[in-house]
């Protein structure tokens, strides 16, 4: 029976492994950290009791090795779940990644699959500097056989990670860690449904904001300072960064003929490059399409110095009304005292 539940991402992530786990018995779930107290920001708490250890388990510190071990495993009939607590650690095993998983499929005719799901936390705050920071969707979505997962709301989360695993070949699936706490109703069905399509969050004909992971959250917000001032967007949550679901996009800016992009990630070669170039390719705008991206250098790791470092509502309004060329009619204010490097008070960290 189809009921809601009020649930965090972390719990709704919880939630799903546990029902992956209960009805297939090939599904394990390994990472480092994944028996841990915290058990990776809560989403696999709880997990090893109730399956045990040869299901649910830790790794030591190696990540190439156990990335290796699972791809191999995955073509054995097991299907895996690794988990890497940051995106920065999975690079170790980007060879298992790059050269292994995502060609498989390829390089056997279609007659081999690679059944592993990959998540890797990513975002920022409290410090984490230039090393534990990063958002590197661009990086995976760039090789052919990966598919790459962001959802942004504690449904899609449940929904998407349940698609993945049941996805005949490599997933990565990237949580942002400032997500893990937000809540809302979540459904207790577990349908599969193909990856690649995106989600249209808001309506509205005067401008196209495309977003993702979290992002998302921040555009909502700018898009209800943006209708008490009779300006409404479309809003387009991506929730898959390979595939990109161009279908809704190109409907979108049909419309608005305006668009603006905002990504976690550097701008440099970035998937909200990408999606301008296609846009530009395919439509005739009445504006000049933007970006919000993270600037060409490392993230920092000092208070002071990520004060201003980081786009959020405020910085989307910005670029919404330049856009529009209505930046002179409206002044939007933005809190300075604001506490910036925690999404709310609930946040934990370090990781």
């Amino acid at each position: 029976m189809k009921s809601k539940k009020l649930k965090t991402y972390a719990e709704s992530i919880n939630d799903c492994l546990k029902y992956l786990l209960q009805t297939n018995k090939n599904v394990i779930c390994l990472g480092l950290g994944a028996t841990d107290p915290k058990g990776v920001f809560g989403t696999t708490s709880g997990l090893e009791e109730l399956f045990g250890p040869s299901r649910v388990f830790d790794i030591p510190a190696s990540e190439n090795a156990i990335t290796g071990i699972s791809i191999g495993a995955s073509l054995l009939g097991t299907v895996p779940v690794l988990t890497h607590q940051r995106v920065d650690f999975a690079l170790l095993s980007m060879d298992q990644i790059i050269n292994n998983a995502s060609k498989l499929y390829y390089m056997f005719g279609e007659k081999v699959n690679c059944p592993i799901t990959i998540r890797m936390i990513i975002g920022r705050g409290w410090g984490q500097g230039p090393t534990h920071s990063q958002n590197l969707q661009s990086v995976f979505s760039h090789f052919p056989g990966l598919k790459v997962v962001m959802p942004s709301f504690p449904e899609d989360a449940k929904e998407l990670l349940y698609s993945s695993v049941l996805d005949p070949n490599p997933v990565i699936f990237l949580e942002h860690r400032w997500l893990h706490n937000s809540e809302e109703k979540v459904s207790n069905e577990y349908v599969y449904k193909k990856l690649g399509r995106a989600k249209l969050i808001n309506r509205g004909n005067d401008l196209t904001i495309i977003s993702s992971s979290y992002m998302t959250i921040e555009a909502k917000k700018a898009i209800n300072f943006l209708k008490k001032n009779n300006i409404n967007c479309d809003l387009i949550d991506l929730r898959t960064i390979k595939p990109i679901d161009f279908n809704l996009i190109n409907k979108s800016v049909s419309k608005t003929k305006r668009v603006l992009c905002l990504d976690t990630d550097f701008k440099v070669a970035s998937i909200s490059n990408y999606i301008i170039s296609e846009i530009v390719a395919n439509h005739e705008l009445v504006s000049k399409p933007m970006v919000l991206s993270m600037p060409d250098i490392p993230e920092p790791t000092s208070f002071s110095l990520t004060k201003n470092f980081y786009n959020d509502s405020f910085d989307i309004i910005k670029a919404s009304l330049k856009i529009l060329n209505k930046s002179k009619l409206l002044s939007p204010f933005k809190d300075q005292n604001s506490f910036h490097d925690v999404p709310d008070q609930y946040f934990k960290g370090p990781f």
